[in-house]
């Protein structure tokens, strides 16, 4: 099977723009054969925590529909970023349409101290399971959690996604922390970063993909929108920019 990590360049808040540039990917994705397509932390959007209140949607929003009608025609799962409204607040929250099935939601259960003022935690125990592999999802910071990748192994994760908005000051970071969760667990670990500013900052690409040794396989570059295509049976890695 074939999963997809992306590497994106969201246009600030424009929500219509970015699902623009989403299907662009998703169909580059779908022409290279993947089955799994996974988008940055808030993808949507842009990792913009001040803007996330005025901008939040719930799941039902009429504009994700394409992603679902696509899953259903393509047969493909797709898993795209956007803050949700919740009861008492905004979630970080990754959107997954899979192939004639409802949409379900992954959100962030492990807030950064500088997300507080702007979220509240979520529902992260959504796993999914493709072609018998079971797949545990991550949001960023949650990596950086001993307890959230150690719940994944408990739970026979064999693939490690992470869903991440790193800037260029925390990137190497991340990629220990990933390298690190692979080989403690022998399992792969996918990373999709974004490119461009956000919040501020500049985003410092980089996704990549790690063996279950630890060891980095594939990496893109810091300046180019584009794909990283990991293929679990011959454990080898294709990558494309745009």
């Amino acid at each position: 099977m074939k999963i997809c990590v992306a590497q994106t360049k969201p246009v600030t808040g424009n929500i219509t723009a970015n699902i623009k540039n989403h299907l662009a990917l998703i169909e580059l994705a779908i022409s290279k054969s993947a089955k799994v397509i996974v988008f940055p932390e808030l993808s949507l959007t842009g990792y913009e925590p001040s803007l996330a209140k005025s901008i939040a949607t719930k799941k039902e929003d009429v504009r994700l529909k394409v992603f679902q009608n696509i899953s259903d025609s393509k047969k493909i799962t797709i898993g795209v970023g956007m803050p949700l409204k919740a009861s008492k607040g905004v979630t970080i929250s990754m959107l997954i349409f899979q192939p004639k099935q409802p949409s379900q939601v992954y959100s962030k259960g492990h807030l950064h101290a500088d997300e507080l003022p702007y979220f509240i935690s979520g529902d992260n125990s959504l796993m999914l399971q493709l072609n018998s592999q079971k797949i545990a999802l991550a949001i960023c910071y949650e990596i950086s959690i001993p307890e959230h990748s150690e719940k994944a192994f408990q739970n026979e994760a064999e693939i490690y996604i992470a869903s991440v908005a790193k800037f260029k000051s925390g990137i190497n970071k991340a990629k220990t922390e990933l390298a690190n969760i692979a080989k403690r667990y022998s399992i792969n670990v996918l990373m999709a970063n974004s490119i461009g500013m956000a919040d501020r900052a500049e985003c410092a690409g980089k996704t990549a993909a790690w063996n279950k040794n630890g060891e980095m396989i594939c990496e893109l570059d810091e300046v180019n929108e584009g794909l990283l295509i990991f293929d679990t049976t011959t454990q080898t890695t294709e990558k494309y920019l745009l």
